[in-house]
Parts: structure tokens; sequence; C-alpha cells
């Protein structure tokens, strides 16, 4: 294999990728199962539900492989690179309604700050209280629509305005709104920039500091925790405690009956963490926590749930994939989106109603292009 990057004769972020990445979660919990031992070592029925999630995803992939071949058509290709663009050349309109509508979710985020008083990240009180209708609203804005403009647009001036609005989400706490802006910017620039591995490299390892930096400052903050672990240990400890949960569910199968998804849907609404279910039916006690990819689907329906959700991301993300190898643009952007909330998934587990909401759309421009639409989308 020729590992072409410039020329994406390898394709570093093809659906696949999430079966690398869920191996690679493993191995990062083994030192804790195996070295320092703080965590059960699990059996064998976490590799075999593992094993078959993965199958039925790959499945997946090859389905969605087969009607691209031999029932849909695909739309022309364009071009892969827009026109570079200085700071001050001429914004066509659209230009301009994007970065309206990215600073009006920056916007959002710092009246949300200003709203809790403080900074989430260094406070486990504010950082419970940091997920309010504000955020929201500012993250559903900002997410779709700085990828979109970095997509259609190739202006340097607009990497300041994702590196101020992830900067920002660092600010709440959480690791995984960063972690999802950062990582689905990057596919989205992989797939409409001649893009040098060292700047894949480099940005590859700015995420990585970020994931581990913020996790580690926000554990620090939870005075009630004292965490003796170091930066590198705590990743560990997280994906070996995350897939322990995850052998709990699998022995709790059908436990939630589908209140789980309900809750996924609703539960912003209805001040019902999907999360807080999680715990309660893994461990007894009334605390947020994940349980992989596999884990909501498992609990809620079984392993016939995780197979049907397996094999339906699947298709959903290679479809998506093999339309924007040829659309670019808008769909290169809500792929990268997609790709990078599912690779979040892969530790925090399916319980956000805003990437069900992109899925949402994601399968609506499957629809679009395949029905033949020559819209730029």
């Amino acid at each position: 294999m020729n590992f072409n990057f410039k020329d994406k004769l390898f394709d570093l972020f093809h659906p696949l990728i999430i079966v690398a990445l869920v191996i690679l979660f493993i191995l990062i919990a083994m030192p804790m199962w195996y070295f320092y031992k703080q965590i059960p070592a699990p059996n064998m029925d976490l590799y075999i539900y593992i094993a078959v999630g993965l199958s039925f995803f790959i499945l997946g992939i090859y389905a969605s492989n087969y009607l691209m071949k031999n029932k849909f058509v695909l739309p022309n290709k364009n071009s892969i690179n827009p026109q570079k663009l200085s700071l001050f050349e001429k914004y066509s309109k659209n230009e301009l309604i994007l970065v309206g509508l990215v600073l009006f979710g920056i916007i959002l985020q710092i009246v949300n700050l200003v709203y809790l008083g403080g900074i989430p990240l260094f406070s486990a009180t504010l950082k419970a209280r940091a997920t309010t209708k504000i955020w929201l609203v500012s993250y559903i804005i900002f997410m779709p629509f700085i990828n979109i403009l970095l997509a259609k647009y190739n202006r340097k001036s607009h990497y300041i305005l994702l590196l101020v609005g992830a900067f920002l989400f660092v600010l709440t706490g959480y690791r995984t709104t960063p972690i999802a802006i950062m990582l689905s910017a990057l596919i989205t620039l992989y797939y409409t920039r001649d893009i040098d591995f060292k700047y894949i490299l480099l940005a590859i390892i700015s995420i990585a500091v970020v994931l581990i930096v913020v996790g580690f400052i926000a554990v620090q903050a939870i005075s009630w925790q004292h965490w003796t672990l170091n930066p590198l240990e705590l990743v560990s400890h997280r994906a070996a405690f995350t897939l322990d949960i995850f052998s709990t569910a699998i022995q709790n199968q059908f436990q939630t009956g589908g209140s789980l998804f309900y809750s996924t849907l609703t539960g912003f609404f209805t001040h019902v963490d999907p999360r807080v279910i999680v715990g309660n039916v893994t461990t007894g006690r009334e605390h947020s926590i994940t349980a992989t990819i596999f884990g909501p689907a498992i609990l809620d329906f079984g392993i016939i749930g995780m197979i049907i959700q397996m094999f339906i991301l699947g298709l959903i993300l290679k479809t998506l994939h093999a339309i924007q190898n040829h659309k670019k643009r808008v769909t290169s952007a809500f792929y990268g989106i997609l790709l990078a909330q599912t690779i979040i998934w892969i530790e925090t587990g399916p319980t956000d109603i805003v990437v069900w909401l992109f899925y949402l759309i994601g399968i609506c421009i499957i629809i679009k292009n395949l029905r033949g639409s020559t819209d730029d989308i």
C-alpha cells in the first residue's frame, strides 16, 4: 500500500478508522488491567461482543459499497481545492453569511460562560451546569457552519475562528466538544485541501494533547475526588473503566428497554441524562457514566440492537464518504462532523441528541445526492 497522504492513495479517514481506533482503545486500557491492576481484567465476552459489533459495522460498509456500485450513480466529481483567498479579498454573500453564523455561535458561547459566572474547566460545580440551552444552540450553530466555511472557502483567517471557538468550548471543561470541533475540521480539510503529512501529524498531536490536558485538569478540579494518576495513566484508567462498564452492560441486556434511547432524544429538554441511566443500571449509583459505542444499544435492545446500530452507522458513514469523495464542500463538512463524532462515541456512546441531529442531516444529504441533485451540498 502506498502511504501517500497528499494524493489520497491512502485514505486516512476512511470509515474503517473506527475499527482501528476501537482496537487502539482496548490497547490503551490494558495497562490498567494487567500492569496497574486497578480495574479487573475483562472476560472473553467483552472481546466477542466488540468483534461482533465491529463485524456488522464492516458489513454496513460493504453493503454501502455494493449499493453505490450497483444501484446508484455518484454525482460528478468536483475539484478538491477551493480557490485561495487573502484576508482582505472580496467576500461573497454566502461566505459572509457563514462567517456571521460562526461568529454568532462564538458569541453565544461567550454569553454562556458569562452567565455561568466563571470557567467550568476549573470548577466541577460550574461544569455540572455548563451544558445550558445556550451552550446547545451555540454548538449546533458553530459545529456545522465552521466546517462548511472551511470546506467552501480557502481563507487562512477562518482558522482563527476555528481556534477561538475550540478554545471557548475547552473552557466548558468537557473534552468531547473541542475534540469534535478540531477533529471534524481536520477531516474536512483533509478532503478539501492538499495537506502535507507533517501538518496532519501536527494536528493529530494537538488533538491528543487537548484530550489529555483538558481531561486531567477537569478531573483535578473535582474537589471530592483525589487522583494520584498522571495524565497518561488517567487516559488508560478512563478507557479501562469505560470498557468495564460495557462488560457490565453485557450482563444487563434489555434492562432499559428503549428508555435510554428515548432519554437521548428528549433528555436535554426533560433534564434526564442518559449517561446517568447508564450509571444507575451498571453501578447502581447516580453517576454520569459512559459505556462505549456498543453499550447503550446493548442495555436497550440487547445484542440485536447493537448489531443493527453498528450496521447502520457503517452504512451511513461509508455512503456519505463515497459521495463526499465526489462532491466535496458541504458534503465533506458533514462527513467530517459525523466521523469525528462517531470516533468520540467509541468512548462516550451514542447518547447525544446533537449528534443524532447531525446524522439526520447526513441522511438527508445522502438522499438528496442519490436522487441526482446537482445543488452545492
